[in-house]
């Protein structure tokens, strides 16, 4: 069964998380604290004498893997120890969280029918945004004002200064553009964690991109769909990809993400993205002769996303740790989609959705990057504590001038 991911970084705000996902998303990094500078040397020692060690003795490591497990879950015996009336009264308390999970249960079951309330009324918005997108509709004048409100001082700078002769030449070369081209290419690439994911190979099929919308489902999960238009690439229309949650709660009422599906994408002739094909020559050991042999082979592209991993299984156990991070990268990258991508759109078209995510990163850095300075003048004055007592040794051959220039070197 699969379990809930944990870990998430709680130190970035995202858009709510809706209550048919797991409360926490997958980490993507981590941001622990760094050791301090004095205790680097001697816990990367005591790591590289624990490796050593383990290395050298397999059956020791199996052997405290085996010690831990069975120490899992074990009782220490306090509650067993206790007298019979006290146990009732914790049999007692279990009960009543029993029904805490029940009541847990149901209201996770109502905001989830409340959210697919309120996305039925998201849904015509992102209509209407797709028909704009795409060139068949062009927003009213009311909502041209409400967009423009923030940034009609920075218009009117740029009016000013303008040519008026410029301005005529813009306008009759844009009278033919067709909507807003690149716009989910360029909101995507805005996005960090896609951004990572999309090669330059993939931008000649991504530039397709009609629209990203997503549906809930019947059961718990939701379906992810990239809709394209004709392209050299592929031969599909749309390409999905759902995920699924268990239908029993877990823990708190949350739902469990249990899996992801997705889409077999029509590749053109030599147009898969998610391969290349390299060229080796061979020679005949007897006629010593040379023959140029392809083979094909798995490369990095975004698309590789609708082929997303499989859970571990037993016989997986080296692979094991890869394969979950894979498929919390996986989680992530679909939750980064259906949270930010897909609500605030435009947001990451224009870049503003940057800002906030940046201005997080700031704070969160700049706090570390005080600790850190805090670390550097501790070991700044036990420098100088230093070089004032070596000058004091020192014969006084060398002016002091000399010796606070090296010390600044």
């Amino acid at each position: 069964m699969a379990e809930p991911i944990r870990n998430k970084r709680p130190d970035l705000p995202v858009a709510p998380t809706p209550q048919n996902t797991p409360a926490n998303n997958a980490p993507i990094s981590s941001h622990a604290q760094q050791p301090g500078v004095a205790s680097i040397q001697e816990e990367e020692l005591d790591r590289a004498a624990a490796a050593s060690i383990f290395a050298q003795n397999p059956k020791l490591v199996q052997m405290i893997q085996g010690r831990l497990g069975n120490l899992v879950g074990r009782s220490s015996g306090y509650i067993e120890s206790l007298p019979t009336p006290v146990k009732k009264r914790v049999a007692g308390l279990k009960g009543i969280q029993k029904e805490h999970t029940k009541l847990e249960a149901e209201f996770q079951e109502e905001v989830l029918q409340l959210e697919k309330k309120y996305f039925a009324k998201f849904t015509p918005l992102y209509q209407k945004r797709a028909e704009i997108i795409n060139g068949n509709a062009e927003p009213t004048e009311q909502e041209i004002a409400e967009g423009e409100e923030d940034d009609e001082q920075e218009e009117d700078d740029e009016e000013e200064t303008k040519p008026e002769s410029a301005e005529k030449e813009e306008a009759a070369s844009n009278e033919n553009v067709k909507g807003i081209p690149e716009f989910w290419l360029s909101a995507m690439k805005n996005q960090i964690s896609l951004a990572e994911m999309i090669t330059d190979r993939d931008e000649g099929a991504l530039k397709h991109l009609v629209d990203i919308r997503m549906e809930y489902l019947e059961r718990p999960g939701f379906r992810l769909i990239f809709e394209f238009d004709e392209n050299d690439y592929f031969t599909n229309k749309t390409v999905t990809k759902t995920y699924y949650y268990q239908n029993e709660s877990g823990y708190g009422g949350d739902f469990i993400y249990d899996h992801a599906d997705g889409d077999k994408i029509n590749w053109k002739d030599g147009k898969d993205l998610t391969v290349r094909v390299e060229q080796k020559k061979q020679r005949n050991k007897t006629t010593k002769q040379t023959r140029i042999v392809k083979k094909t082979v798995p490369t990095e592209s975004f698309f590789n996303f609708f082929s997303p991993p499989k859970a571990p299984t037993e016989d997986d156990d080296d692979a094991a740790s890869d394969i979950e991070e894979r498929l919390e990268l996986d989680y992530q990258l679909g939750e980064d989609i259906k949270e930010k991508l897909i609500p605030r759109a435009i947001d990451w078209f224009t870049g503003e959705a940057l800002a906030f995510e940046e201005m997080d990163e700031d704070e969160f850095d700049d706090e570390d990057f005080d600790e850190d300075d805090e670390d550097e003048d501790d070991f700044d004055e036990d420098r100088d504590e230093d070089e004032e007592s070596d000058e004091d040794d020192d014969d006084g051959s060398k002016p002091k001038q000399e010796a606070a220039e090296c010390k600044q070197s």
